[in-house]
């Protein structure tokens, strides 16, 4: 089977950012506003001399007035039967949600091994609101930021691993 990382996660946590930073690229639409990316977009990455693809999805979300929300929602779900590895992306800024712990709930049916990002670490003091995210259930949370780069190389470290 091909090394295929999804990532997923509501809306504005940093999907595309991290998209972006794994892929080396500026494929994917990055923007504040809430749903800018709709459809999965697929990339190539390499880590350590390992390659793989990388799959950005649309925020995932329920009971918004987004007519394509459950669209959205189709996508994620074809990319996470797709994927083998899923990095779940959270946002420390914003503070873990019921949102989040709805994609938790959806990412745990899917029986894959999930990495849990807590995105936006963009200081030393925000490392230690990666903490809150145990509550998921979900494993140790990977505190980085995607915008900048920082923390990513433990995260990739441990993807690439688990491809094995």
């Amino acid at each position: 089977m091909a090394n295929i990382v999804a990532i997923v996660g509501r809306p504005n946590v940093g999907k595309s950012t991290l998209f972006n930073r794994l892929t080396e690229s500026r494929k994917a639409i990055v923007d504040e506003s809430s749903g800018v990316t709709r459809d999965r977009h697929y990339g190539k990455a390499e880590w350590i001399g390992r390659t793989y693809s990388v799959i950005d999805t649309g925020g995932y979300i329920i009971g918004s007035e987004d007519i394509f929300e459950k669209e959205i929602r189709k996508q994620v779900q074809l990319a996470i039967d797709e994927a083998n590895i899923i990095l779940f992306v959270v946002d420390v800024a914003t503070g873990l949600t019921d949102m989040d712990k709805e994609v938790g709930n959806l990412l745990r049916k899917s029986k894959k091994k999930i990495f849990l990002v807590a995105n936006k670490v963009d200081s030393s003091a925000r490392i230690h609101d990666v903490h809150e995210f145990h509550a998921l259930g979900l494993g140790e949370p990977f505190g980085l930021s995607a915008m900048s780069g920082g923390g990513t190389g433990e995260l990739l470290d441990e993807m690439v691993a688990a491809f094995l």
